[in-house]
């Protein structure tokens, strides 16, 4: 008998009296069985949400998420991804954070402080690079007025309140009663019963991350990502469900199906970001109510527009607290309330709902400590900046815009839709009009469009791009339309034949697995704190 095999035999027994013992069995059995359930309960939730089409295409997705998992441990696989993926952080970085040799970098603090005059020119001359022109109202979204009297109110409330601090109250009692009556005021525009409450945050993304913490998902595709988020952050499951692909509204049937014994909230949009359209609020409050569970009503991109828009004449479907079985929304006044950009409202049915966002801890050494929300020390400039914005307006104020941003809505989208080669998605009911091109790339009409300054923004799952109305794209309206039908004209002409970049990244986005697609969208923000 050869000398290995001798050496080798006592520990081959020891191996094979291992893998035998009957523990080793019963733990394997248990981990075979969690696994099986685990799979048949994913399968099972897939099925009853989405059907079995995208039941198919969803396990064949993950079997290719799979396969290229273990593509990856190729070495030459492996260097090839790298290499590509370190080209792509290299593009973005060159674009979004471009360096110039004649422009200084601050690294370092300066030894010694700037003169009022040298901080004055470095503020110009970072104030001056190079951007997209919103404020000659081509920029989708981003930027809602461009009133100079509104700009100039607010850096005059920020220097009287730049100090200020609502973490202590007794310290700052005028920005904690400004942040009260903001709160009022904004439940008062969606029909809040008088025990409702209200807290200030920092953006809608603050606002839905304390919602769902609040409530501890089923939402439709469509929902915001922040609710993606808040389901990582706090430990909970997310179940997108399908929208309907003709009016692009979340699936009812499919919220049935998705609701099980776990489920703590629904949450549906008024209006939703991609397509700018509203979910059946009423069809989800009733599911709400008959299954004891709570329901978001996302308005944080509708804001104002939604809350004034029966007002300013326009008919909306019911979508606020006079829903029975809404129990929060969350509004951002920095987009059509005009408010200075880091603030936005989150509400709750009833103060006793509220309390479970608050952090309280009584034994903490350095004091009894309690927050209303995520952050501590937050920017009592910023409330107070919210709080004159609101009363310089008022309520006339807000019905004029209303008004003017959903009028300008309505006559893009009738435009779009008398286009041949394109049509709108859904019903588009305050300032988004969302659509896609029957006959063209749609990306390669949104390129065509950036050469003429026009900035738009690319949707997918459907593919598609969209523009929202603000007070400066409202001004602008005839111009993108005259534009967007020139463009469409040289198409039709066979004047543009190659394809821009942004066809190519979304071409390269649903060819590749979603983890690669997220490396890239981590290089672009690693591009972003570039100095």
């Amino acid at each position: 008998m050869p000398v290995s095999s001798v050496l080798a035999s006592p520990a081959s027994q020891m191996i094979q009296a291992y893998l035998n013992n009957p523990r080793l069995s019963n733990i394997k059995n248990i981990v075979f069985i969690i696994f099986v359930y685990k799979l048949l309960s994913f399968l099972n939730t897939t099925f009853l949400v989405h059907g079995p089409s995208r039941t198919y295409r969803e396990v064949k997705t993950y079997l290719a998420a799979l396969a290229f998992r273990c593509a990856k441990m190729v070495p030459s696989v492996k260097n090839k991804l790298e290499t590509e993926l370190g080209k792509a952080a290299k593009d973005i970085e060159d674009k979004v954070a471009p360096q110039d040799d004649n422009f200084p970098r601050y690294i370092t603090l300066p030894k010694h402080g700037f003169s009022d005059e040298m901080m004055n020119q470095e503020i110009a001359r970072y104030s001056e690079l190079p951007h997209t022109r919103w404020e000659e109202g081509r920029v989708s979204g981003a930027v809602y007025h461009h009133n100079k009297i509104l700009s100039d109110l607010s850096a005059r409330v920020y220097r009287t309140f730049s100090s200020a601090n609502p973490l202590h109250p007794e310290v700052f009692p005028g920005v904690r009663k400004m942040e009260a009556e903001v709160c009022a005021m904004v439940s008062d525009l969606f029909h809040a019963d008088p025990d409702a409450g209200a807290v200030m945050t920092s953006g809608g993304t603050e606002s839905i991350l304390m919602s769902c913490k609040t409530h501890r998902d089923v939402a439709p595709v469509t929902i915001h990502a922040a609710f993606d988020k808040a389901a990582d952050y706090f430990g909970m499951k997310l179940i997108h469900v399908p929208v309907d692909p003709i009016t692009m509204m979340a699936d009812m049937n499919a919220v049935k199906k998705a609701i099980n014994k776990n489920t703590v909230l629904l949450a549906g949009s008024a209006v939703n970001y991609p397509h700018g359209v509203m979910d059946d609020i009423v069809a989800m409050g009733k599911l709400a109510k008959k299954h004891n569970i709570g329901l978001h009503v996302d308005c944080c991109l509708g804001s104002f527009m939604v809350a004034f828009a029966e007002k300013a004449g326009y008919k909306l479907p019911l979508f606020d607290f006079r829903v029975p079985g809404v129990t929060a929304i969350s509004c951002d006044t920095h987009k059509y309330g005009f408010a200075p950009k880091g603030s936005s409202i989150i509400m709750y049915h009833t103060k006793a709902l509220r309390r479970f966002q608050y952090f309280k801890k009584g034994d903490w050494p350095g004091g009894i400590y309690a927050s209303p929300s995520a952050a501590g020390s937050r920017p009592g400039a910023l409330i107070a900046g919210c709080w004159a914005t609101m009363m310089h307006i008022g309520e006339e104020g807000y019905i004029k815009e209303a008004k003017h941003v959903i009028g300008s809505m309505i006559k893009v989208r009738k435009a779009i839709e008398a286009i041949p080669s394109l049509y709108v998605y859904g019903t588009p009911r305050t300032s988004v009009v969302a659509f896609n091109s029957k006959k063209y790339n749609i990306y390669d009409v949104s390129d065509q469009m950036s050469k003429r300054g026009w900035h738009l923004s690319a949707l997918q799952n459907p593919p598609g791009v969209h523009f929202t109305s603000t007070i400066p794209s409202a001004d602008a309206s005839d111009e993108f339309i005259s534009d967007l039908q020139e463009v469409m004209a040289d198409f039709e002409a066979g004047k543009i034949t190659e394809s821009g970049s942004t066809a190519g990244m979304y071409g390269m986005a649903a060819t590749v697995p979603s983890s690669v697609v997220a490396e890239v969208a981590g290089a672009f923000i690693d591009a972003l704190y570039k100095p």
